[in-house]
């Protein structure tokens, strides 16, 4: 039974009065090209794609909102988790909310992918940010300056 299914037949006909090496070669080559195309046609996509294309692959689809805009992040994580999703901006809403589609069957892998995503959104959030601590350093080091010119002072009056 198995041999079977994983065995494929390819019937070809030919009209030709004589067959040679050069009609079998041209009929070879236009059959692979068409098989060529019928295979582009019928490719699944992978990782981010269109809602159409996605619900073309009949599995069911279902949604979950963001709000966050930072969208290229979370296409990193999915990508990691090998989930196919597909974006769209709601922006009927202020601020604008992001639909990610997925399929039926990937919903405990992107369970896992938000989860990932949210860990990380909270922790870029608690960090301070680098002009702040940039900030601080020049303020740092400007009241360190002007203790020096005291303390100079302080020793060139002794």
């Amino acid at each position: 039974m198995q041999e079977e299914v994983t065995e494929k037949t390819v019937v070809l006909s030919v009209r030709t009065a004589k067959m040679t090496a050069r009609i079998l070669q041209s009929v070879l080559r236009k059959l692979l090209a068409s098989m060529k195309k019928v295979h582009a046609r019928s490719k699944i996509h992978k990782g981010r794609q269109t809602v159409k294309q996605l619900i073309g692959q009949n599995q069911g689809v279902s949604n979950i909102e963001i709000t966050d805009g930072n969208i290229k992040s979370f296409e990193r994580v999915a990508k990691k988790y090998g989930v196919d999703f597909a974006l769209k901006k709601d922006a009927t809403v202020s601020p604008p909310k992001w639909l990610v589609f997925f399929k039926g069957r990937d919903a405990d892998a992107l369970t896992a992918a938000f989860k990932e995503f949210t860990a990380k959104a909270v922790k870029d959030r608690e960090k301070p940010s680098i002009l702040e601590k940039l900030n601080k350093f020049k303020e740092a080091v400007k009241s360190n300056v002007v203790d020096r010119v005291k303390h100079r002072q302080k020793e060139q009056e002794r």
